[in-house]
């Protein structure tokens, strides 16, 4: 995590040319979406103003929902205290960030930290606003991601978790607890989002709205014990969908590049631009994704411990050894080609499943079992 020291200012310049590559079918649409958008600044400004002493929080929130903490904690987490509710999950999330990718190629929605400055808008540089290391993403803006992404995944947690404190408790605020602390935490991710300029409020309100509906059409939908087969086909279908329309609003004359351009051209350091910020690398990410939990569910690991109940030791043990297996990970970096690292991205998602569901477990599991007593011989 950066500290506030890593942050850097830029004035919002008086005067500036009208983009309208950065405008997309937003202004489009909506008349007065310039105040609207406008408006937006105005409460980042605010929060940044009024709120500096919470930066290291706000930062910590988005961090917390970003889809990728989704897969590599969230994921783990809900997996090793109910199979089930893992799998829900895991299946919700590579689901959700793929339509959000589509979703954001349709609805072109711009940044706050690039519009500031393409937009004109200002005739008179109001104060300062901040960029800071997690702004500068590389794809559209609406919805937001984090919100989405977030907002459907979380939800069958929150379901089973206000299951069970319905079984124990007859108290109706603690019976409120689990959906208030899920709409908490998604309101200060969406809080977070405007406060590094990475998304404006319409663009959250958007993502959550978006998020709990998903939530609560797929949660019961999710797809339990199909044939490898079926996940492969949809790892394909994900991979050759997207692609699909991808090349079809190129044909169609659509810039499908515009929003990389426009977030490295205004992102104050080139650092701060990351690889997986880019739009196929949810791609790959979910398809592999996807590829994996099959492979995972049908594998002998998995035929081992699917019936096993493990103790709250073995739990705690399987999650430290996933933890400790994504360390290794992030410790090999990505390579810096582009294609190279889709790649590497596409196999690190497909490994994942397979660690958390099947290798970790069935590791722990053989090694925590114990040996009956010997037969006593008559």
């Amino acid at each position: 995590m950066q500290a506030s020291s890593d942050r850097a200012s830029f004035p919002l310049e008086a005067a500036l040319p009208k983009s309208t590559q950065g405008q997309g079918l937003q202004g489009l649409w909506l008349p007065g979406m310039e105040s609207t958008l406008g408006a937006g600044i105005v409460v980042a400004e605010t929060l940044q103003r009024q709120l500096p002493w919470l930066e290291d929080v706000w930062l910590w929130v988005t961090f917390l929902g970003d889809p990728k903490c989704i897969f590599f904690f969230y994921f783990p987490l809900a997996y090793y205290a109910c199979r089930h509710v893992g799998i829900s999950v895991f299946w919700i999330t590579l689901l959700s960030e793929w339509l959000n990718l589509i979703s954001k190629w349709f609805l072109f929605g711009d940044r706050p930290f690039w519009w500031v400055h393409e937009s004109g808008y200002y005739s008179e540089a109001p104060a300062q606003v901040h960029q800071f290391p997690v702004s500068c993403e590389t794809g559209p803006g609406s919805p937001s991601g984090h919100c989405m992404i977030t907002g459907a995944a979380l939800w069958p947690i929150m379901i089973a978790t206000s299951g069970q404190v319905a079984k124990r408790s007859h108290s109706r605020w603690m019976k409120l607890m689990p959906s208030l602390a899920y709409s908490t935490f998604l309101l200060a991710v969406g809080l977070s989002r405007i406060f590094i300029l990475a998304h404006f409020p319409h663009q959250v309100l958007g993502g959550l709205i978006a998020g709990a509906l998903l939530g609560w059409f797929m949660t019961p939908r999710v797809p339990i014990d199909r044939p490898v087969s079926f996940y492969g086909l949809t790892a394909l279908a994900l991979l050759l969908g997207a692609s699909l329309i991808y090349w079809t609003l190129i044909s169609l004359g659509v810039d499908m590049t515009w929003s990389i351009h426009l977030a490295s051209k205004w992102c104050e350091r080139p650092e701060w631009v990351h690889m997986e910020t880019r739009p196929f690398a949810s791609l790959s990410r979910d398809s592999g994704a996807a590829l994996g939990l099959g492979i995972a569910l049908h594998s002998p690991w998995y035929a081992q411990v699917r019936r096993a109940r493990l103790r709250i030791l073995q739990q705690a043990a399987c999650l430290l050894l996933v933890l400790g297996f994504l360390g290794i990970l992030n410790w090999l970096g990505n390579p810096p080609q582009l294609s190279l690292f889709y790649i590497f991205n596409f196999l690190k998602f497909t490994l994942w499943p397979c660690l958390v569901t099947a290798l970790v477990p069935w590791l722990v599991h053989s090694l925590s079992a114990q040996e009956g007593p010997p037969a006593k011989s008559k």
